[in-house]
């Protein structure tokens, strides 16, 4: 008698579980990459207090792996780079209200006893309406996550690419994103100008 509720949550946690197994990013780059460009050594450039931040080296890492598969090289000091790369990211949260619907089962007290017990055609005791939908408000918080990779010339502060990443989800931690925002950003480098892109990644366990 229970099989329409049990058989909604299995759904509804099926759902969820697949939502929760891919990031979605949206993303968006401008550029005006040399087609020619050789020299491809750079150095990050870092913000008054970010030498010793080990959360900012944590995502340089993520930024240099990337880089390095694009055929870059981080220089040992700017004066042997040709390029700066600059990192901007945060996170906020907001509060997210929606009315989401559920089945109850109508005989959920037993056969006996539920409301379709004594009212059906022809007043059949043992008629079975059916599963009944209601609806229930729900309270949860969105955690909105961006991340903005700047690549600049050294010599004149040229600006060759400049690529945001958005995204959203249940996740507050802007490091458990992170890597798939990294990537998301130089995926097809250096892409279209100013063309957003959706792009989801399957999260690695």
């Amino acid at each position: 008698m229970k099989r329409w509720l049990l058989m909604g949550i299995a759904l509804s946690s099926l759902l969820l579980s697949g939502c929760a197994s891919v990031i979605r990013t949206d993303v968006i780059a401008f550029h005006e990459w040399p087609a020619d460009l050789q020299n491809k050594t750079y150095v990050f450039e870092r913000k008054a207090g970010q030498d010793n931040n080990l959360e900012e080296k944590s995502y340089e890492s993520l930024v240099k792996n990337e880089l390095t598969r694009l055929g870059f090289t981080e220089a040992a000091a700017p004066s042997a780079a040709n390029l700066k790369v600059a990192l901007n990211y945060k996170i906020d949260a907001r509060d997210v209200r929606t009315v989401q619907p559920y089945v109850v089962d109508p005989y959920w007290y037993g056969p006996y006893y539920g409301p379709g017990w004594r009212y059906g055609p022809y007043y059949d005791p043992f008629w079975y309406p059916g599963p009944v939908t209601q609806y229930r408000e729900v309270q949860y918080q969105v955690f909105q996550r961006q991340l903005n990779v700047l690549i600049t010339t050294i010599k004149d502060g040229k600006k060759l690419y400049d690529v945001t990443v958005h995204s959203s989800g249940g996740n507050g931690s802007l490091a458990f994103a992170m890597p798939y925002m990294v990537r998301a950003a130089f995926t097809d480098f250096p892409g279209k100008n100013g063309v957003p892109r959706r792009i989801d990644l399957e999260i690695k366990e």
